[in-house]
């Protein structure tokens, strides 16, 4: 696999030889590489870099690099960086421990950098496909988070920040604590018929969540503002909708299928087709897909 020249690697050890060799070797490499000494600098420089990937040492003085991963992982705006560690303690438990702190891959020395530049070449082109997808959702206007099995955020879109700002403080897991609660019982509710969503107001926002998918490691939740009721008024205005069709919408924005509208609305799921098939010839779009996203952007604004 041939690595892209424009990969910035932020490569971390606390011993200069090394740090210089792993840079030497991963340049040879066609890799872009950001050095760091310690675990506060590489904190630092992958906030203001944004790397593709971090080699970490996991045994440095001050802060280690499990420590350094941890953190890494509780930013938001850090925790899909790969981090592969690097180190000589190559006992099970200190694997482990690594995996857990929230690296991708663990090698130990002595380094084989041929080894080394092929493993980052395999997590780097994983993580080009996972930032696809997230950007994909967020130019189609669907606010999205991701969490783990504990409930820690693992990855937001962009239009999702704003959303958790207006929610309050985070309670150490990335995500208000109000927010926190409504999504741990969304998963418990994860296996009922239809979409499972909850709504959270605090203050002047009001927030529908709901849960779209997931397994053990990682569970899927979509956003969606919602004005005080005023949401089909609004589409209605703005897109030239009748009062039912806008209705219609606001659900289909939702994430909610015919039959779960049908059930809201009282009218039977081959009325919410009719209407969906207006809403899509008068919007110009093709799908539920495109429709949402009209919707999201007219009620975000």
């Amino acid at each position: 696999m041939t690595p892209d020249t424009r990969d910035l690697i932020l490569v971390v050890d606390d011993d200069a030889e090394t740090r210089d060799m792993l840079a030497a070797g991963l340049r040879q490499a066609q890799f872009n590489v950001l050095p760091a000494a310690d675990g506060q600098s590489a904190l630092a420089l992958a906030a203001q870099a944004r790397p593709g990937l971090v080699v970490l040492d996991a045994v440095m003085p001050g802060m280690s690099g499990f420590e350094v991963c941890r953190r890494m992982k509780a930013n938001p705006d850090l925790a899909h960086l790969p981090v592969i560690f690097l180190t000589g303690l190559a006992e099970t438990e200190h694997v482990i421990e690594g995996l857990h702190a929230g690296g991708v891959d663990y090698v130990t020395k002595p380094i084989i950098l041929d080894e080394l530049a092929a493993r980052i070449s395999v997590h780097l082109a994983t993580a080009r496909i996972a930032h696809s997808a997230r950007v994909a959702l967020d130019v189609a206007g669907r606010a999205m988070l991701a969490t783990d099995g504990a409930g820690r955020l693992l990855w937001r879109t962009p239009q999702t920040e704003a959303m958790l700002a207006a929610l309050g403080p985070n309670d150490g897991d990335g995500l208000p604590s109000t927010l926190g609660k409504a999504l741990c019982g969304l998963i418990q509710r994860r296996h009922e018929a239809g979409i499972p969503s909850a709504r959270i107001e605090s203050g002047a926002a009001t927030l529908e969540v709901a849960y779209v998918g997931g397994a053990d490691d990682a569970s899927y939740f979509r956003l969606s503002q919602l004005i005080e009721g005023r949401e089909a008024n609004l589409l209605r205005s703005a897109l030239g909708l009748t009062i039912r069709e806008s209705e219609v919408l606001v659900w289909i924005a939702a994430g909610k299928s015919n039959r779960d509208i049908s059930e809201i609305l009282g009218i039977s799921p081959r009325t919410v087709n009719k209407h969906l098939e207006q809403v899509f010839t008068k919007l110009g779009v093709e799908n539920r897909a495109a429709a949402a996203a009209i919707a999201t952007r007219v009620i975000s604004n």
